[in-house]
Formats: structure tokens, sequence, C-alpha cells
């Protein structure tokens, strides 16, 4: 029997959490606006696109009051701003602000340098091999 460790799911959850660990660290080091983990999931969600509160709350898979916070820190923050939906009183959709899409788009040039650092120890090809068998359909 392989040790908790080492099995495939454990070796990803570890990495994953050290990964978003140290990016999040990055970004509150230089950057004077603190952002969470799950603040940043919510504006990849949101970027490029107006999805609705219900839509982001169900891709998050966490509860509705818990969105609703994240979203109201976000709103506070400057990063996105809130439009109601035509023909629906209820739902409101979501987008980034100037200053949400710039930091978006600088988070994604930390991660790509942290990706980069990443090549630099284990392979530049060993890392698109990675991604590419991530992106398989094998679950």
């Amino acid at each position: 029997m392989e040790k908790y460790e080492d099995t495939l799911i454990d070796l990803i959850s570890v990495k994953q959490s050290i990964l978003k660990k140290q990016k999040e660290e990055q970004w509150n080091h230089n950057n004077s606006i603190p952002v969470t983990n799950t603040e940043w999931y919510i504006l990849s969600l949101i970027y490029g696109k107006q999805p609705t509160i219900p839509e982001i709350t169900q891709q998050l898979g966490i509860s509705r009051q818990a969105t609703h916070k994240c979203i109201k820190t976000l709103d506070s923050k400057g990063f996105i701003s809130t439009q109601r939906v035509e023909n629906n009183k209820r739902n409101k959709c979501l987008n980034l602000t100037p200053i949400g899409e710039a930091c978006f788009l600088k988070n994604q040039q930390l991660k790509e340098e942290i990706e980069n650092e990443i090549g630099q120890k284990i392979g530049h090809e060993n890392i698109t091999l990675l991604k590419e068998l991530l992106k398989r359909d094998w679950i």
C-alpha cells in the first residue's frame, strides 16, 4: 500500500496548496490590496464574461452567503461592479472594473513567473508534459 503522501491525489493536493500559498504571499507582499485565492478564483470566473451571482456560486461550490461576502469584498476593493440583469429583478451580473482587470492580468503574469521558476527546477519540457496530462479527460 502506498504511503499517504505518495498517492496522486495527495501529491497534487499538496503541490496545489503550496503553489496557492506562494502566489497569494507574493501578491500580497508586492501589492497594497490583498486578495485571497477565493477572490482570485471569482475574478477568473468573471474575466471576459458577465456571469450572474448564482452562476458564480454554482462554480465555486460554496454557500450563497459566502459568495455574496466575497463579491461584496471585491466590490469594496474596486475590482468588480454589479448590474441588474434585464428582465430579472433578483439576479445581478458581475463585471471587472478597469482596476480589477489590471490586477487580474498582473496576477496572471505572476502565475507565469512562478511557472517559469518551476520550469527552471524541473525542466520546461516537464511543465509542458504535466500541463498536457492534466488537461486530458481522465477523471
